[in-house]
């Protein structure tokens, strides 16, 4: 039995996608309906896509009677997560001709690191390469050659695009294949306690950079509870990855059998067999709420309160961050993992991992089961269980009833907070977002005088000036999508973070981005509208008193409404962040942006 709330807010969802979801669902119908696609090819067309093939793959090809799967990967060498993909085509080939098949590498997508571009001016095409992974994903797949796919990707904006590009070839059935964490490294306590030291000059770049070497070592993902642990999450949660398989570490046996196993899978559903399962019915709304539920279940990305708007989107759905209110009001909080606790990825996965977490929001009613999902009994259920080896043959077994440690994974009766991690802002500062899994209760109200500042260089200029040494509510504006393409502001975490251990009372106000690593200083981000759109923040001074209640959801400037909107909007006139590091070649992303709470879309109308 579904929750009463759960159920109402997915009905609001589906009444209100009708007509979007409907004609989403007529268009990728419409191309199921013309049959296998290599054979609306002309010969010209076709063998120019098989002509690097062996004789046996286009004899296959050109028959229509193997069904191909089109490849789309996030590989490159420099990124930790991405890395151990570079293998993953010669085996999923061969895994493919072993079930009967045949793939084929469609294409590859970019795929930037946050972690590397953090603070500096590649930041700024963060957000918009999403975009650009959609449209890539759809170059590789609109040769017209696939039955299927499967799609490699990880990290930040990469999931999401790759969803959106997935659910516009929403005809074709999808597998999405994980990569798996890094073995754990230097705890992250200690890495974050380092940071700090270093943001108040008592230790120097050499220690830093030790610290950081010993936190991310090794290939795969980064082990921290961000937006990159957040997208396999929901991925899971969704029904996308095989059950249990989101967490497993690379170049393991155990890692290479679930991606043998996926190719196996996908294979299967195809429209030339009996059980096909197109990715755009697949998700649905149900899904859809699905994933949100995951999200707050475990104090997930601030980020995805954009993404998860833009992939429904490109379903033909219509989520708002309402619904995520509403839904976060019933979801405990259910896990603590860093930076909402001192645990990893991998003691998360030891604990228990997604079986254990699926297991307790199914057993209460806080999910729904009955969607279509890529394991072979179609619906959630069997998403308890977890994969194994036994003399090589990859099973699954029935995980863990319960947590294996209740200071990673609680319970539903005894969660780490009673809603869940993610609040909804608002008040007449506009509204926003706010991560409150990481903030100490006794942080999570800050009522301080506004520090106001345009650029986060001049914020750390003043932190190194000694001017914050106070309560201080920092208001940072000029960072959202249409301004500068919405950086992440985290590099300002150890500095406030510095500040809050000292005894003093801070949050940071922006209508930029944070990060899914958003740690323990109280913030509002997202804020809409964005001060480029002449939102309220352009009205706030240095010195106005701020208001920031993330229990409650409010946020206020403490002055009379007249005498505020009376007050002249601040302009930033300057271009600085327009040009630079490919900056310049975004101008028609930031000029055509939706705003953070409707997505921050730039590609497509869903109607």
């Amino acid at each position: 039995m579904v929750h009463p709330v759960l159920e109402a807010v997915t009905s609001e969802i589906i009444e209100r996608s009708r007509e979007s979801r409907t004609k989403y669902l007529a268009r990728i119908d419409a191309a199921v309906q013309k049959g296998p696609h290599r054979a609306q090819l002309a010969c010209g067309n076709l063998v120019h896509g098989f002509a690097a093939c062996s004789s046996g793959e286009k004899a296959d090809l050109s028959a229509t009677v193997k069904a191909n799967i089109g490849i789309i990967s996030a590989y490159n060498d420099m990124l930790s997560a991405h890395q151990p993909y570079k293998d993953y085509p010669d085996l999923i080939k061969q895994a493919a001709v072993d079930a009967g098949g045949v793939a084929q590498f469609a294409g590859g997508v970019p795929a930037m690191c946050d972690g590397v571009t953090q603070g500096q001016p590649g930041m700024e095409l963060s957000l918009f390469s999403r975009d650009v992974i959609a449209m890539s994903a759809a170059i590789g797949l609109s040769h017209n050659m696939f039955d299927g796919a499967l799609f490699l990707g990880i990290c930040d904006k990469i999931v999401p695009g790759l969803l959106i590009s997935a659910l516009s070839f929403g005809h074709l059935p999808a597998v999405f294949v994980p990569g798996g964490p890094m073995p754990s490294g230097l705890p992250n306590k200690e890495k974050v306690r380092i940071r700090q030291l270093y943001a108040e000059g008592k230790v120097g770049r050499d220690a830093l950079l030790k610290a950081e070497s010993a936190s991310y070592h090794s290939a795969g993902t980064c082990t921290f509870y961000g937006t990159a642990n957040s997208n396999q999450m929901m991925v899971e949660m969704m029904g996308l990855h095989l059950p249990g398989s989101s967490f497993i570490n690379p170049n393991t046996p155990l890692r290479d059998a679930l991606t043998k196993s996926a190719t196996e899978q996908v294979l299967k559903y195809t429209a030339m067999g009996d059980d096909f399962r197109p990715i755009g019915h697949m998700i649905d709304e149900k899904a859809i709420v699905n994933a949100i539920v995951g999200l707050m279940a475990t104090g997930g990305s601030t980020n995805h309160t954009m993404h998860l708007v833009a992939i429904a989107k490109a379903a033909g759905i219509n989520i708002n961050w309402d619904d995520f209110d509403k839904i976060t009001k019933i979801i405990p909080l259910l896990t603590r993992i860093y930076p909402n606790g001192d645990a990893d990825i991998n003691h998360f996965q030891a604990a228990g991992g997604m079986g254990v977490l699926i297991g307790e929001l199914l057993k209460h009613g806080l999910m729904h089961e009955d969607i279509v999902s890529v394991a072979p009994t179609r619906g959630m259920n069997s998403y308890t269980q977890e994969p194994k080896l036994v003399d090589g043959n990859l099973i699954w077994e029935e995980g863990p009833g319960k947590s294996l440690d209740d200071k990673v994974i609680g319970t539903i009766k005894q969660p780490f907070s009673n809603t869940g991690g993610l609040h909804l802002i608002h008040g007449n500062l506009g509204r926003g977002m706010s991560k409150i899994s990481a903030v100490a209760e006794e942080h999570q109200i800050v009522e301080a005088p506004a520090m106001v500042f345009d650029d986060q260089d001049d914020v750390v200029a003043a932190f190194k000036r000694g001017e914050m040494e106070q309560d201080v509510i920092v208001v940072l504006r000029f960072q959202g999508p249409k301004a500068n393409g919405m950086p992440e502001l985290h590099k300002l975490t150890p500095l406030l973070g510095s500040l809050q251990d000292k005894g003093f009372h801070v949050a940071i106000v922006t209508d930029g981005r944070m990060s899914g690593a958003s740690g323990k200083v109280p913030s509002a981000i997202h804020m809409c509208p964005e001060c480029e759109d002449g939102g309220p923040l352009t009205r706030v001074r240095t010195g106005d008193v701020i208001r920031l209640n993330t229990q409650t959801g409010s946020l206020n400037i403490q002055i009379d409404t007249a005498s505020f909107e009376q007050r002249t909007p601040c302009i930033k006139g300057d271009t600085d962040h327009h040009y630079g590091m490919g900056r310049e070649l975004f101008d028609s992303f930031r000029k055509g942006v939706s705003s953070a709470e409707t997505g921050a879309i730039n590609m497509f109308n869903a109607e």
